[in-house]
């Protein structure tokens, strides 16, 4: 049997809905030397990087950590440690996600009850406080940015509405932390998770979670064991507490990835990185409807970090981004679900926000389009971009 070459991954801009493209500090952090996952100079680093996550989160939580494994683990992990079996559950579900939510929480034995919009749409605090009323759930399920639409939920008051029915709000903030304004303290979120692939500019791998105090005395006070032994954060927090009792060995380069990664979100400031966000979708936006683009989403409530962006008639899904991908280096997403085959997803996420991805982008997909003959004018496209960013 011969030996396979070594590989070496051809160049990406990686556009999609994630992973998107690590910073170079990111990456130049994870050719550190290994540390044994109990070693003192590790478990330094585990503290610095819960206070980082902390200050990225906007929270105080001590019950935060981030867990060896990529963002749907910390779904996973929030629904499993908060609900036991027969335990009464709304999710609000307006895309993949919100219906993934639905999916762990039946297995994890509970009662669910499902709030559904269309695709691309979010939901207003009326249409919530009824089904609270209706239901009366011990937790309340809700995607911050729902990746497969490209729409941005607001959740500034929904916090106080879930605790006006002593119910937990759970927020999937995979796609908007470190992109969009996030205060879990401010908005009295109750449990969280997240990703390190997308706002944060690390690789895939670790998943991002915290917990209000009310929401950890729900979980010391379980009845029934959790049903993962890997996801118990009754055993996860004896390691990442003040005992660092052995629980399982970290992935300890993608800490290192992840440490770096916070430290550039709060270097950069918060309030600053979230306007980086708006203005680079603004320019994005302002050249893809020079294209002749629409987008898929609620107008109120698009994304600046995750465009989605219908599919002009006379294009195929397929085609565009085979071409994308092979001429130009540049993936972008393909829909999901009721959005499959209808929509390109287009992520401007964590060190990818930037002016030159945007024009590299939009020459790219005007020249494919008038290749397969879909007329367009790119250097109209390029020129509304850029009026965008003479304005700021």
């Amino acid at each position: 049997m011969s030996l396979p070459i070594s590989f070496d991954p051809p160049r990406r801009l990686l556009l999609g809905p994630g992973p998107s493209d690590c910073h170079p500090r990111v990456l130049r952090a994870m050719a550190a030397p290994l540390l044994g996952h109990l070693d003192p100079a590790f478990v330094g680093l585990m503290s610095n990087l819960q206070d980082l996550l902390r200050q990225a989160f906007q929270t105080k939580n001590t019950l935060t950590l981030a867990i060896s494994a990529t963002g749907m683990a910390g779904m996973e992990c929030t629904l499993v440690n908060l609900l036991e079996p027969g335990d009464k559950v709304v999710i609000c579900a307006a895309g993949h996600f919100g219906q993934r939510m639905v999916e762990v929480a039946g297995r994890a034995g509970a009662k669910v009850s499902t709030l559904a919009m269309p695709w691309g749409q979010v939901f207003d605090l009326n249409q919530i406080r009824e089904v609270l009323q209706s239901v009366r759930p011990k937790v309340l399920g809700i995607v911050h940015a729902e990746t497969s639409t490209g729409a941005l939920q607001p959740l500034a008051d929904l916090g106080k509405l879930s605790h006006e029915f002593d119910t937990l709000l759970v927020v999937d903030t995979v796609t908007s932390l470190g992109c969009v304004e996030l205060d879990v303290d401010g908005w009295e979120i109750d449990a969280v998770f997240s990703c390190s692939q997308k706002g944060l500019s690390c690789p895939p791998g670790l998943s991002p979670v915290s917990f209000s105090e009310r929401s950890a005395e729900v979980i010391r006070n379980r009845k029934t064991p959790c049903q993962s032994w890997y996801l118990d954060l009754g055993l996860l927090m004896k390691y990442w507490g003040q005992d660092r009792f052995y629980h399982h060995t970290a992935p300890i380069t993608m800490n290192y990835a992840l440490f770096e990664g916070l430290r550039l979100v709060i270097e950069e400031g918060l309030e600053t990185r979230w306007n980086r966000h708006k203005l680079h979708h603004r320019a994005l936006k302002a050249g893809l409807e020079s294209l002749g683009f629409q987008y898929a989403t609620q107008q109120d409530a698009i994304l600046p970090q995750l465009n989605a962006i219908l599919i002009p008639k006379g294009l195929e899904d397929l085609p565009v981004r085979k071409a994308m991908l092979e001429d130009y280096g540049i993936e972008i997403g393909a829909g999901l679900g009721d959005f499959r085959g209808k929509i390109w997803r287009i992520g401007l996420m964590g060190y990818n926000a930037r002016k030159d991805v945007v024009m590299q982008v939009l020459a790219a997909l005007g020249s494919v389009m008038k290749r397969l003959g879909h007329p367009c004018d790119i250097a109209l496209a390029l020129e509304a971009s850029d009026g965008i960013y003479s304005k700021a």
